[in-house]
């Protein structure tokens, strides 16, 4: 069941707009009233009715501007609109359809022909093609009439107007013609062997099936002769035109009719072209979220990778622990055992050439015993690095984290000087774990960048409730174009194989983690600076 068509009567006369409610109620059109024009276009700011029937004599705004306020709002410029009058006169028809009036009718008219061209008003244009009227171009009128002299001085008088016209001497060749350029189809109602009704049918079913937007006059009944000027408009005709009335008549309704015609397209264009941005913004709405998932999907991953990373180290220093620790510290208690018993050898054994091969044992037993300490040294500080038992986040000390870091990349460092300016105090709450990773990997990166040589400066200080570590170097820096990408997951500048792209990801992720920053820029040594910016205390 089709929807009711909505109208909004705009009619000063309380008598005269409550009959005509009723006249287009019991036809099952929903109807509402204004009655000013004033009140009528306040209206207008709500949902739009289909169609807008109004007074010419209003009160105030009379129905001519309330036409022209219609046409100039982009909103409802392609809404239809009807004019009554008690008057009958060309020029007032005139001034009407100049303003923007869709079609004229006097209020003494017939019901039925009423009825009928309300009704051809609320027959929906077909859509014209997509790229039409982008381009301004002569309307397109389609002669169709069986007279040669009729079609002579009716063309005449369109060539005037500057419309390209197209002849058709019958029914057949009229619909022929047709194509995605014709406007409108001119035709008389009647003539020797000519049916003007069948011929606005089959050009009505025409443009549904083609989807033409084309409009359809006819020429000959008028007032005195409703049930052909009804059953013209029933048909299909958007505009009848008596035989009698004279040139400027047909001039100002064609000029009506490709004006709402103009209307309608470019409105169409109009939500069409906002219907693209709106699909566009949809489009790019989704790519930003798709780029965002992936984004969170690549940081996951480098989680994840990481968590791996930290088991496998976890499951290295508890193999250190127990596959080394234990045999290390019966070394050392053996060592003890024998360098206490070598001592005592040499201080009961007379001087004598006897007394240097005690002497000799006595100097590997201590050269032993800073190699089995410094063995120790490495398994703690695999331990203190990788924290396993201290996942919580703690006050730490950060000097002592540093000199970690530093102790076990000591054999990547190589000749590399580095610098320590602490100025910051020593404690930090945070996680041992992460932290140690962070300033492993940024130290590491400041090593490969370097080469082998140069230098490596770690400095900390307190600012307004900040605590800020700063690892700068020598190196050749990171180029203003690859700042905002070095952190993203998997991407590295080394050689394939040389560098998996998470290290930097990682120490990014850590801090924001500790509700922390971390940016790249020039430092003062001329190369790279890696400045983190953590919260004092309390942080997550």
């Amino acid at each position: 069941m089709t929807e009711a068509a909505r109208i909004l009567v705009v009619e000063d006369s309380v008598t005269q707009a409550v009959a005509l409610r009723g006249v287009l109620e019991r036809e099952g059109f929903e109807v509402e009233i204004s009655a000013t024009a004033e009140a009528a276009l306040e209206r207008l700011n709500g949902d739009l009715p289909d169609l807008v029937v109004a007074d010419y004599h209003l009160p105030g705004m009379d129905g001519r501007e309330l036409s022209r306020h219609i046409r100039l709002n982009g909103r409802t410029r392609a809404l239809p609109v009807l004019m009554l009058t008690s008057a009958r006169e060309l020029d007032l028809e005139r001034q009407g359809l100049e303003s923007g009036v869709d079609a004229y009718l006097p209020k003494s008219a017939d019901v039925d022909v009423m009825l009928a061209r309300l009704r051809a008003l609320l027959r929906r244009p077909q859509a014209a093609g997509a790229e039409r009227g982008r381009a301004f171009r002569r309307a397109r009128i389609l002669l169709a009439h069986d007279s040669l002299t009729a079609r002579l001085r009716m063309r005449h008088l369109l060539d005037q107007e500057g419309y390209d016209v197209v002849e058709a001497s019958t029914p057949e060749a009229a619909v022929r013609a047709l194509d995605e350029e014709t406007d409108c189809v001119v035709l008389p109602f009647a003539g020797p062997g000519w049916d003007g009704l069948a011929l606005a049918r089959a050009l009505d079913a025409q443009r549904h099936r083609l989807g033409f937007g084309f409009q359809v006059v006819v020429i000959g009944p008028g007032p005195d002769q409703p049930a052909d000027l009804a059953a013209a408009f029933e048909v299909g005709a958007d505009e009848v035109v008596r035989s009698e009335d004279s040139d400027d008549v047909l001039r100002v309704r064609l000029r009506a009719l490709m004006r709402r015609k103009m209307l309608v397209d470019e409105t169409r264009r109009a939500q069409a072209a906002e219907a693209r941005a709106a699909a566009a913004d949809e489009l790019a709405r989704t790519n930003a979220e798709l780029q965002a998932a992936n984004r969170q999907l690549r940081e996951a991953q480098a989680q994840l990778v990481q968590s791996a990373k930290m088991a496998s180290l976890g499951e290295l220093v508890a193999g250190i622990a127990h596959e080394i620790n234990n045999p290390l510290a019966f070394i050392l208690g053996h060592h003890d055992t024998v360098e206490r018993l070598v001592g005592e050898a040499a201080q009961a054994q007379e001087p004598g050439p006897s007394q240097a091969p005690l002497e000799k044992a006595r100097e590997r037993l201590k050269a032993m015993r800073v190699g089995l300490q410094r063995i120790q040294t490495l398994v703690l500080n695999l331990r203190k690095f990788s924290r396993l038992d201290e996942a919580e986040k703690q006050l730490l000390d950060v000097p002592d984290a540093v000199e970690t870091v530093l102790a076990l990349l000591k054999p990547k460092l190589g000749e590399i000087e580095v610098r320590r300016r602490f100025n910051a105090s020593a404690a930090l709450y945070g996680s041992p774990a992460l932290l140690n990773q962070v300033v492993m990997n940024i130290v590491a990166n400041a090593a490969d960048a370097l080469g082998g040589a140069g230098v490596i400066e770690i400095a900390t200080e307190e600012r307004d409730g900040r605590y800020l570590i700063a690892v700068s170097d020598s190196g050749p820096g990171v180029p203003i174009e690859l700042r905002d990408r070095i952190f993203e997951p998997f991407f590295t500048t080394k050689p394939v194989g040389s560098g998996t792209g998470l290290g930097l990801a990682i120490a990014y992720s850590v801090v924001r983690a500790h509700e922390g920053t971390i940016v790249v820029d020039e430092g003062p040594l001329g190369g790279a600076r890696f400045s983190v910016d953590l919260p004092t205390g309390g942080a997550g």
